[in-house]
């Protein structure tokens, strides 16, 4: 099962550590895991999407995470309105002859042509986590060459 956190958190050196380090010793699975800092310099908000089998290991999860000193809320808020936005940058073959092919099939993720080299593009694709991949698998039958993704991060509505 797929669950969406977010921590605020000391922004101090060795606190990604120590959170990863919690997840680790209860064998949760870290799908993604995205760190920045807040409008408030001594702060950090850690997006991390976590993969648990039922609600009571998320919850046991929220209660670790909690204990921790250097966090000050833990929230799950996969239930609640909230947008989630990723970004990947896509590098794919294209030949000159085929790039305008590309651009229409990408046109409709509003994705855009970020950089154009003699044998490849890079594409940049902004979104769910669902529209990444989508606009992934469409790219896939013209040769991905590279893939870079930045996990996600989001917020509650409101």
């Amino acid at each position: 099962m797929r669950r969406v956190l977010v921590a605020l958190v000391a922004n101090k050196s060795g606190v990604l550590s120590r959170i990863t380090s919690v997840l680790n010793r209860r064998q949760v699975n870290i799908e993604s895991i995205s760190v920045g800092v807040t409008e408030q310099f001594d702060l950090s908000r850690m997006t991390i999407v976590v993969n648990v089998q039922d609600n009571a290991e998320a919850e046991q999860v929220l209660k670790q995470l909690n204990k921790q000193i250097e966090v000050m809320k833990v929230s799950d808020i996969t239930d609640d309105p909230h947008l989630e936005r990723e970004l990947a940058l896509i590098k794919v073959n294209a030949p000159t002859t085929i790039r305008s092919e590309i651009q229409a099939v990408i046109a409709p993720f509003r994705a855009d042509i970020v950089d154009v080299a003699q044998k490849t593009i890079m594409i940049q694709v902004v979104g769910t986590h669902e529209k990444v991949d989508a606009c992934i698998e469409v790219l896939r039958p013209y040769g991905l060459k590279q893939l870079a993704r930045t996990g996600i991060t989001g917020l509650v509505r409101g």
